[in-house]
C-alpha cells in the first residue's frame, strides 16, 4: 500500500475519522481494551469512561469457571510485567448472568464488544461460541490459543497450525458472530499460523499475546512467580510485536490487531502503519488506567497536524524502500 499524501489543508482533530472496520466489526475509532487487563468491565469503568473505547475485549471465559493458578502471579520486570494468573474465569453460565447486563449498557454507548473465549480442548472452545449464540451484547469472539490441549498432552493449540485451524474452524462453526484468533508469539514462524486460521474462517488477527518470560529473586534463588515462568507484556516487547504485525499482515488478507507493548499514541499509529487496523492496549491500563483516552485524543491530534482526515489511510503504509 502506498503512503498516504499529506494534505496541507488544515484539518481540526475533531474532523478527523478515526472510524475503523475489523473483521467484521465497525467500530469508531481503533482502540480496544486488550483481554485480561480490564476485567470484564466494571473493574475499570471508575477510573476510564469505557464510552471512549472503539472496542472492549473481555477477560477469557471458558465452559466453566477456572480457579487460576496459585500467588504470587504477577511480577514487574524491567520496561514490563510478567503474570502466570492462570486465565482465572467465572465461567460461562455466570458470564451470561451477571456480566453481559454491563456489557449490554457498554455496546449501548457504541463500543464494541469482544469476548475472549479459551478452553481445554476443541469441543470446549465450540461449547463456549454456541452458548454466546443470539447474545446481543457481544459483536466478536476472539480465541486464545495459547491455552494446553489436554488431549495432545498440553501442547498449546497456539504453537502448530494445524491445531490452530483445527480450533478456529470448530468455533467458527459453532458461533453466529465474527471470530478473530490471538496468535501466540512463541513459535517459530507466526505469518503460517495466522494463514492457518484465516483459512479456517477466522476474519481477523489479535497479534500478539505474550512472551514467554521469567524472573527470580537472586536472595532466595526462587522464581517471582508461582509456577516459574509467565507470560511478558509491556514495553519490552514493542519491537517483537511491530515485526509480528508486519509479518502477519503480509501473509494474510484479514485484519490484524496490534498488541504489545502500547504506551501512547505514537506507539499505536506505528503499529497501524506495520499493518494493523486496530490496536489493544494491555499493561499500560495498569500503569496509566486512562491510556485508552490519551492515545484516542493522541491519534486525532497526530492526524490533524499531518492533514491525514482518514486514519484507516495509514494503515500498511510501511515504507521498505
Amino acid at each position: 500500500m502506498s503512503r498516504p499524501e499529506s494534505s496541507s489543508k488544515l484539518i481540526a482533530p475533531e474532523d478527523v475519522d478515526l472510524g475503523v472496520e475489523v473483521g467484521g466489526v465497525a467500530m469508531d475509532n481503533p482502540v480496544m481494551l486488550a483481554s485480561g487487563t480490564a476485567g470484564y468491565g466494571p473493574e475499570l469503568a471508575d477510573v476510564l469512561d469505557l464510552g471512549v473505547l472503539g472496542g472492549f475485549v473481555t477477560k477469557g471465559i471458558a465452559t466453566y469457571p477456572w480457579e487460576g493458578n496459585a500467588p504470587p502471579r504477577i511480577a514487574e520486570t524491567q520496561a514490563g510485567m510478567l503474570n502466570a494468573i492462570g486465565l482465572q474465569n467465572v465461567g460461562l453460565d455466570s458470564f451470561l448472568t451477571d456480566k453481559v447486563p454491563f456489557l449490554q449498557e457498554l455496546r449501548a454507548r457504541g463500543v464494541k464488544v469482544v469476548v475472549n473465549i479459551i478452553g481445554k480442548t476443541v469441543e470446549e472452545y465450540h461449547e463456549v461460541a454456541r452458548g454466546l449464540r443470539g447474545c446481543d451484547a457481544v459483536d466478536a469472539l476472539e480465541l486464545n490459543i495459547s491455552c494446553p490441549n489436554i488431549k495432545e498432552g498440553g501442547i498449546a493449540f497456539g504453537t502448530e497450525p494445524c491445531a490452530a485451524g483445527e480450533v478456529t474452524a470448530a468455533t467458527v462453526e459453532g458461533s453466529d458472530k465474527p471470530v478473530w484468533v490471538k496468535l501466540s508469539p512463541n513459535v517459530a514462524d507466526i505469518a503460517s499460523m495466522g494463514v492457518a486460521c484465516e483459512k479456517a474462517g477466522a476474519t481477523g488477527l489479535s497479534v500478539i499475546n505474550t512472551l514467554l518470560g521469567m524472573a527470580i529473586d537472586l536472595e532466595t534463588r526462587r522464581p517471582l512467580l508461582s509456577i516459574g515462568a509467565g507470560g511478558l507484556s509491556g514495553p519490552a516487547i514493542k519491537p517483537v510485536a511491530l515485526r509480528m504485525v508486519w509479518q502477519v499482515s503480509q501473509a494474510c488478507s484479514i485484519p490484524v490487531i496490534g498488541i504489545g507493548g502500547i504506551w501512547n499514541a505514537k506507539d499505536a499509529l506505528e503499529f497501524m502503519v506495520c499493518g494493523a487496523s486496530a490496536i489493544q492496549i494491555g499493561t499500560a491500563n495498569f500503569v496509566n488506567p486512562n491510556t485508552a483516552l490519551e492515545v484516542v485524543e493522541g491519534m486525532r491530534q497526530w492526524c490533524a497536524e499531518r492533514g491525514v482526515s482518514r486514519i484507516v489511510d495509514l494503515v500498511g503504509t510501511l515504507d521498505r524502500s
